[in-house]
């Protein structure tokens, strides 16, 4: 299978990629006795799964059990950070899976999981049994690994940013507060970790807002790793919009980060102390705390699974989607997460109809902003073979280091129509 990229996009942006993922292998059609599936986590994987369930075969029960009344992406959030888009605009509630797909919503928080008794145990004391479970926790962070950084530093004096919402709010009140000629302060975590093109399309944004509003102030990148994605792409894009303001500095350069000082507002590396007024500190990743706590995870910090199916290694009749599992050559994205969303859909299907699943297809694509008509974007399609997960040779791709500028405005149009398409598919 081959797909040009000029199809590839147009599939993307007409909400067609669907077709795609061997949705339609599974059979639609009802079977005696209602099974119960329990969705944990209402983002791109989550809320994904629980709409195609019942979309594809409505005799199914599911609950999706989401802490918060609506989600904030994470796509998008960077966009808020530049000044082109506001936190309204990445805020998405459960409206349509509730009252149009006959999703089940709860708000509660996910304490306990018993796969023995195919049961979970939410906060205020209800438990919900299931006949498959869906997990999709997102990420956690290794807090331990960086001296100095806590959750409490986040919280207050150096926030992540990397689970939108209040610590987007955080670290945008702190850009608008900085004085001009003050300096950004952006630490990138090493591999693997949530959105690998995302800590340079923040400080591409960052410098954008920064050149509009506070000219004499600048980025600097400290990095974990001595290579990044779209890392040719970006610097160029860099060199041309924001010439002197953004300096990356790469593991072996100076940019491996030993520890922070939240009182004096540093960082530490092997070759100097550096001095930022806003300090956005990305620490390494692992997955979500509910994944540890129900033993999902192995020694590597994220969900081993059965690629076919999403199906946990550990605890069959659970399956892990998203951020959280090892999914092969599919990097952590909210569109991989869609993707596999809608693949562990018709698995669970065919699984509750005792056929087996069908391969899936699965499909990636990570769209940038480097200035407002300047986009750049990486996409695959990936299969499931006998290692795995793995990328289909020719059959995405990345964008041009010559693209033209026509071509680089239409790369941020498609990631706008993107942005809508995907989310008006699992939330609308």
């Amino acid at each position: 299978m081959s797909i040009s990229r000029r199809d590839f996009n147009k599939l993307l942006l007409s909400g067609a990629a669907g077709s795609m993922l061997g949705l339609f292998g599974a059979s639609a059609q009802a079977f005696a006795g209602t099974k119960r599936v329990v969705v944990i986590g209402g983002g791109f994987g989550g809320a994904s799964t629980a709409k195609y369930l019942r979309k594809l075969d409505p005799s199914i029960s599911v609950t999706l059990v989401e802490p918060k009344a609506a989600f904030v992406t994470c796509p998008f959030s960077n966009w808020v950070l530049g000044g082109l888009r506001t936190m309204d605009d990445i805020t998405h509630n459960f409206n349509a899976l509730r009252n149009s797909y006959g999703v089940t919503v709860i708000a509660d928080t996910v304490v306990a999981i018993n796969p023995g008794k195919q049961e979970i145990r939410l906060a205020g004391g209800k438990r919900l049994g299931y006949d498959r479970l869906v997990v999709s926790p997102g990420i956690d962070f290794k807090w331990e690994a960086i001296p100095g950084y806590s959750q409490q530093v986040a919280e207050t004096k150096m926030p992540h940013a990397w689970q939108a919402g209040a610590q987007t709010v955080l670290l945008q009140k702190q850009l608008q507060a900085m004085k001009n000629g003050d300096t950004v302060v952006v630490c990138a975590p090493g591999n693997p970790f949530r959105c690998p093109p995302g800590p340079y399309e923040r400080a591409s944004l960052i410098a954008h807002y920064l050149k509009e509003h506070k000219p004499k102030s600048k980025v600097v990148i400290l990095d974990a790793k001595d290579a990044f994605s779209k890392q040719g792409l970006f610097t160029k894009g860099w060199e041309r919009h924001y010439p002197g303001m953004i300096e990356w500095r790469s593991a072996s350069g100076g940019g491996k980060v030993l520890g922070v000082d939240a009182k004096a507002m540093t960082v530490e590396t092997d070759l100097e102390s550096v001095k930022g007024a806003v300090i956005n500190v990305i620490p390494p990743q692992r997955a979500g705390k509910l994944a540890f706590d129900a033993g999902l995870a192995d020694e590597s910090g994220w969900c081993p699974i059965d690629p076919s199916s999403f199906e946990s290694t550990i605890h069959r009749g659970v399956h892990v989607i998203g951020d959280a599992c090892k999914a092969g050559a599919m990097p952590k994205s909210g569109f991989a997460a869609s993707s596999q969303g809608k693949v562990a859909a018709a698995a669970i299907i065919n699984l509750l109809h005792g056929h087996k699943p069908v391969p899936p297809s699965l499909v990636n694509t990570c769209y940038s902003l480097i200035a407002p008509k300047h986009g750049i974007s990486v996409a695959g399609v990936y299969e499931f073979s006998e290692k795995g997960i793995t990328e289909i040779p020719g059959s995405g791709g990345l964008t041009p280091l010559s693209a033209s500028d026509d071509q680089l405005e239409q790369e941020a149009m498609f990631a706008e129509g993107w942005y809508t398409n995907i989310s008006r598919d699992i939330w609308g």
